[in-house]
């Protein structure tokens, strides 16, 4: 699996984005993302695509979080309502128009022939593949009902992505590696300097202060929006799922032995065997006098046990080469004919009539081996009432969920018809009615319904927020609904200076501490500059690199790397931010080591990979222009907190 991720980066990266979003895919190549409302409010376009709207847009940052969030369970989904996670949900809608325009242009199909590996690959990385390397169909269609499509429905998407992907290949998988461009890059990335470095941290100036409360109360004010409390409310709710409604089922016994015997062969225990073997050890890829000879042995050893069967145990602490059985007389225990037991030795025990048959010499990846059956349990279907709980719990799943959606419209127009309470809907259907405190955004480390942006959104809204009517049922998973009410609210607000007081210290230290820093830091480097020989109190000389940091600042090692070589040995000044401020004494360029061929070709690679994801950059920036797609809105301003864009 790791060797796919290295040895095929474009590859891999095409099915994360399947699976993560799919919902651009779907939408934005065989349903047309794009409203023809032409009231509707328009936020980017792309010619020949329609117009991208609000809605649209809102359609796919809700798609692409819930599918992230359904990946990643324990993702923070404060990360889901930053300007930069929405704005780049919106790129890779243009980004999908683009892509879409270019093919239907360029008249770009897929084959079968082509579609073929690349369906397989992405749902053997889906985990989708048996034993054998085959895909299981039943878990393919139950994968592809989460996504809310058919068999025939997903395969349509990723055949709309590869054409899309080929519109891409043209650029990406045409260039020429050139190794003494790689190695120039990589001497530059490598490249080592030696320095001496003083620190000026912020903790050892804050450390000193002692600010009045006056001056706390003044930075309080000056950064209130950061002490903001969320909106929140306290709220009731209902959830309507089949494992909410299994305990309602009422199980018959004569219904549930009908169950047992219509799941007979599922239930059956497979025929298991067991087997001691003597093993003469010749790997694959051993000299071909040596297989002879250890096949010859074995040959030797079965002709003997064919005198004495009962003799094998023996035989085989004596000259089997298997040490983790040799002490067992050779014994492998029991095992099933496919599963337990490596192939070559569970063919050979099979074929066994009885116990105490003796195989002939048979070869496997590890050498010769003499298998004999020392045992047999023949297929059975357990009784009735050693598996009559499993069995009730699969009926009561089963039923649940074929109840679901009869239920399910009885659920949504009970919540809609009587909202003054959800009590109607649950006491029929045996629902408890759950409390919880909410906000919005939710707080870190809160999953499932209760962060689930649909619902919130509901929750928060002006019905339920003002009038304290039910949500309206809202799906938040195949098969799940949830209902809500408030019953008290209150907006966002800014907490007090009381309430955030050593918040608020901590914040003022580390602020203050780092201006301190700073400014001690550039008095000191304007001194030494004047007084070269004067510096002291820098550290012993390391040497860093690009590759190797020496966990020093990124900030510190880039101006390190930038200073100009032809005026060597120099002391620059690096602001480090909120880690205070770096001295940093550049005394000389160490001595390059050339990389042997292992790491040339590694090089190479690298070089050819950023080499493609700059040229497609570019020629993406050309299909902008050619079908020019345009976004409407203003770009947010980058901030720390923000999410990196989804796709470029």
């Amino acid at each position: 699996m790791f060797n796919i991720v290295r040895d095929h980066p474009r590859i891999m990266m095409f099915v994360l984005f399947l699976l993560l979003f799919p919902s651009f895919v779907v939408f934005g190549v065989n349903h047309s993302y794009f409203d023809t409302n032409p009231g509707a409010v328009k936020v980017a376009r792309v010619q020949g695509r329609g117009p991208i709207t609000q809605a649209d847009w809102d359609h796919a940052v809700r798609q692409a979080s819930d599918n992230i969030r359904n990946s990643n369970p324990g993702v923070d989904i404060r990360l889901f309502d930053t300007p930069s996670f929405k704005y780049a949900a919106l790129q890779e809608l243009v980004r999908q128009g683009v892509l879409t325009a270019a093919a239907a242009h360029e008249r770009l199909t897929i084959s079968d022939a082509q579609l073929a590996p690349a369906l397989k690959q992405i749902l053997l990385s889906a985990g989708l593949g048996k034993p054998d390397g085959s895909i299981d169909m039943d878990r393919y269609q139950q994968f592809t009902a989460t996504q809310r499509l058919s068999p025939a429905g997903f395969e349509a998407m990723v055949r709309g992505q590869l054409s899309l992907q080929q519109v891409m290949a043209g650029v990406t998988d045409t260039d020429w590696p050139n190794q003494a461009l790689a190695d120039v890059a990589a001497r530059a990335q490598q490249e080592r300097r030696q320095v001496r470095i003083a620190l000026f941290k912020p903790g050892d100036y804050s450390a000193k202060l002692n600010p009045a409360a006056a001056d706390l109360e003044a930075f309080y004010t000056a950064h209130v929006a950061q002490y903001q409390a969320p909106e929140s409310a306290k709220i009731q709710y209902v959830v309507l799922d089949a494992d909410s409604i299994k305990p309602s089922i009422t199980v018959n016994e004569a219904d549930l032995r009908t169950y047992y015997e219509q799941n007979a062969a599922a239930l059956t225990i497979p025929e298991q065997r067991r087997a001691s073997h003597i093993l003469i050890t010749a790997p694959k890829d051993a000299p071909a006098a040596d297989r002879a000879k250890a096949k010859a042995r074995a040959e030797q050893l079965l002709s003997q046990l064919r005198q004495n069967p009962d003799s094998f145990a023996e035989v085989a602490k004596k000259n089997s080469q298997d040490t983790t059985t040799t002490a067992q007389g050779g014994d492998l225990g029991w095992f099933e004919q496919d599963k337990g037991m490596d192939p070559t030795i569970a063919k050979a025990t099979f074929a066994l009539a009885k116990a105490g048959d003796l195989s002939a010499v048979v070869e496997s990846q590890y050498g010769y081996h003499i298998v004999r059956l020392t045992g047999i349990k023949p297929a059975r279907v357990p009784p009735f009432e050693q598996v009559r709980a499993r069995l009730e719990d699969q009926y009561r799943t089963q039923q649940a969920a074929s109840k679901f959606d009869e239920l399910a419209d009885t659920f949504t127009n009970t919540v809609y018809e009587q909202s003054d309470s959800l009590q109607p809907a649950a006491d029929p259907l045996k629902l408890p009615i759950q409390t919880a405190e909410v906000t919005r955004p939710s707080a870190p480390g809160v999953q499932g319904a209760l962060a689930n942006p649909k619902f919130l959104d509901a929750i928060f809204g002006a019905d339920a927020r003002e009038k304290k009517r039910n949500t309206q049922a809202i799906e938040i998973g195949p098969g799940q609904l949830i209902a809500g009410r408030v019953l008290a609210y209150s907006p966002a607000h800014a907490k007090l200076f009381a309430e955030v007081k050593d918040q608020v210290l901590a914040a003022y230290l580390a602020e203050r501490g780092a201006q301190l820093a700073r400014q001690a830091g550039q008095q000191q480097l304007k001194a030494w500059q004047a007084k070269p020989a004067s510096a002291s109190g820098l550290a012993a000389p390391v040497a860093l690199s690009r590759q190797d940091a020496g966990q020093q600042p990124a900030a510190l090692v880039e101006a390190v790397l930038r200073a100009d070589p032809a005026k060597l040995p120099a002391l620059i000044g690096v602001d480090l931010g909120a880690g205070g401020y770096a001295i940093a004494q550049v005394q000389k360029v160490l001595p390059w080591v050339a990389p042997d061929k292992t790491q040339s070709a590694q090089d190479l690679a690298r070089y050819d990979e950023q080499w493609s994801a700059a040229e497609s950059v570019t020629y993406y920036d050309y299909l902008k222009d050619r079908y020019k797609a345009q976004i409407l809105i203003p770009a947010p301003a980058q901030r720390r907190e923000d999410a990196p864009p989804i796709g470029q």
